[in-house]
């Protein structure tokens, strides 16, 4: 297994389309990169619930899963499930996260999401994000859409904990799904981890990774 450092990390840009996908998707990485570095910058966009319980839920628990971190989270009202339909909208507040700040690593949805949502704002990352560190995340659900990922973050057993822990605590609108279980996320964490010969992970999908292997 190859291991490469990110360098520097001292601001992080994650998005989703709804509350809950950053912390499903990249809770465990987060964590570790906060714990790591108190003091880090995290700007966060998600695309829809704001307004509601869901927009409380995701402040806690963004809160929550980057301990010590400079947050900053914004939370937009697009309708769930018609991101496409709202291209406009959801490009400009992409564009907009863009201009507020350059982050060492953007965690977004995979290009290949089998959700609607998460895959047009995939497509909308690169428009504004063209010279960054892109680590598309992955939601496990119904559609059967993991793929092979081509990067890991492995977790110790306390963050996979950790993860779990805190997805069941502050997603309370969330737990009448049937994927939405300690096991449907630890289990995953487990492959991945198995996969990078680590007890637990998180797995990302990188379109374009430039190396500099001089210095």
């Amino acid at each position: 297994m190859i291991r490469l450092g990110a360098g520097p990390l001292t601001r992080i840009a994650a998005v989703g389309a709804h509350c809950d996908d950053i912390a499903i998707g990249a809770g465990g990485t987060l964590l570790t990169a906060c714990l790591a570095r108190p003091g880090i910058r995290v700007d966060a966009l998600v695309l829809s619930g704001g307004g509601g319980e869901r927009e409380q839920e995701e402040r806690a628990a963004l809160a929550a899963f980057c301990p010590g971190a400079d947050l900053r989270l914004t939370v937009l009202k697009l309708p769930d499930g018609r991101v496409p339909a709202h291209w406009e909208e959801a490009k400009a507040a992409v564009e907009e996260l863009r201009q507020r700040t350059d982050p060492d690593l953007v965690l977004a949805p995979r290009t290949d999401d089998a959700h609607q949502d998460h895959r047009g704002l995939a497509k909308l990352i690169p428009t504004a994000f063209r010279d960054h560190l892109v680590l598309g995340y992955e939601i496990v659900k119904w559609d059967g859409d993991l793929g092979r990922p081509t990067a890991y973050q492995p977790l110790t057993p306390e963050i996979a904990e950790q993860k779990v822990r805190l997805l069941q605590e502050h997603y309370a609108s969330q737990r009448h799904r049937a994927w939405y279980d300690r096991e449907a996320f630890i289990g995953l964490a487990r492959i991945r981890g198995i996969e990078c010969q680590a007890r637990y992970a998180e797995a990302f999908a990188a379109t374009k990774i430039t190396l500099d292997l001089g210095d």
